[in-house]
């Protein structure tokens, strides 16, 4: 599977791939209660609720830089692409001690980085907030404006929607093939928003109920978003399942991905993230997508292990390894520790 002739000639090298999408802080807190317990469903129209919370986080998150950290694990050198706020340095130098190329990511003078706030109480149930800060400037940040080599991939992820249209006809525009991971913003992109950005697309990565509400919106299926894309018939259309695993979606074939059994389970946050930057690893390798999608699950399950979406590490040899406990690659990811 290859995206273009160009890509197909850049093997031997890393992938130039630049990742858009949102950059946050999540500030995680518990609520050792029930917020059931507190809500008087005949005062809802007076709603005033205030909890004591007995622990909060701050962990670096946001879909970008979450794709990009296992992307950078597994020896890419991506290149994010977004707007973050005043207080970003510290994450910078985190990102980049990881290599992460952060050179994209733009500071807005006066803003802070996007915030995420969510506290959740002992049945698991949350209540969240999210502020966007300085990722509401990102579709002032032109891809027109990126320095160097033009990109062998551009990966659309969950932004602000205005930034995501422009990313899509921007890269239409520049002939760049692109991924595009719509995920939470299904909801808030139009019905044409998300045509445009599907059938344009290299691939469409969701889950399974925003697939549902993609159907809903468009009236494509998956035939007929194969068949209709751009790369047809060469596109394909990741959909994970959650503990069922991932399907991935070729005109030709379905691939059914089962879930790497992760070793503990400690905070699914950032997984979904995970998977996509292993399995976009494999697709720059121009590994079989069975490959690839296995290697998203393997990512995924490092990511659950451990507490926040960029709490896990490892080497590409020490994932090659116990990739290799579960599956056979058939030699496949040779590439990925020999280059």
């Amino acid at each position: 599977m290859i995206l273009d002739t160009d890509l197909a000639d850049k093997t031997d090298k890393l992938m130039n791939i630049v990742i858009t999408g949102s950059v946050a802080f999540d500030y995680l807190m518990v609520f050792p209660g029930y917020f059931r317990e507190h809500i008087l469903l005949e005062r809802l129209d007076a709603l005033s609720l205030s909890f004591l919370v007995e622990s909060m986080v701050r962990l670096r998150g946001g879909v970008g830089p979450n794709i990009s950290y296992t992307l950078a694990l597994l020896g890419e050198k991506p290149r994010l692409w977004a707007t973050v706020g005043e207080d970003f340095e510290e994450y910078r130098a985190w990102l980049e001690s990881k290599g992460v190329i952060t050179e994209g990511a733009r500071v807005i003078p006066g803003e802070f980085t996007a915030s995420f706030f969510v506290n959740t109480d002992r049945a698991n149930s949350q209540i969240a907030s999210f502020y966007p800060g300085a990722m509401a400037y990102s579709a002032q940040h032109s891809l027109y404006d990126l320095p160097g080599e033009r990109p062998d991939l551009v990966v659309i992820s969950p932004n602000d929607p205005a930034a995501m249209n422009l990313y899509v006809q921007e890269c239409q525009d520049m002939g760049i093939p692109y991924l595009y991971d719509p995920s939470q913003q299904v909801v808030r992109l139009s019905a044409e928003d998300l045509r445009r950005g599907i059938l344009g697309a290299a691939a469409l990565f969701v889950n399974d109920y925003e697939f549902s509400l993609i159907q809903k919106a468009t009236g494509l299926d998956a035939i007929k978003i194969l068949q209709q894309s751009t790369y047809a018939p060469n596109a394909f259309i990741t959909v994970t399942l959650g503990a069922r695993g991932a399907d991935v979606y070729t005109l030709a074939q379905i691939y059914n991905i089962p879930v790497v059994q992760p070793h503990r389970i400690v905070d699914p946050t950032g997984v979904g993230d995970a998977f996509r930057g292993g399995f976009i690893t494999g697709y720059g390798h121009k590994f079989s997508l069975l490959t690839c999608g296995r290697m998203g699950s393997l990512a995924a399950a490092y990511c659950i292990e451990q507490r926040g979406p960029q709490g896990h590490s490892y080497t590409p040899t020490e994932f090659v390894t116990r990739f290799r406990e579960v599956f056979d690659d058939l030699g496949e990811l040779d590439g990925l520790v020999s280059k």
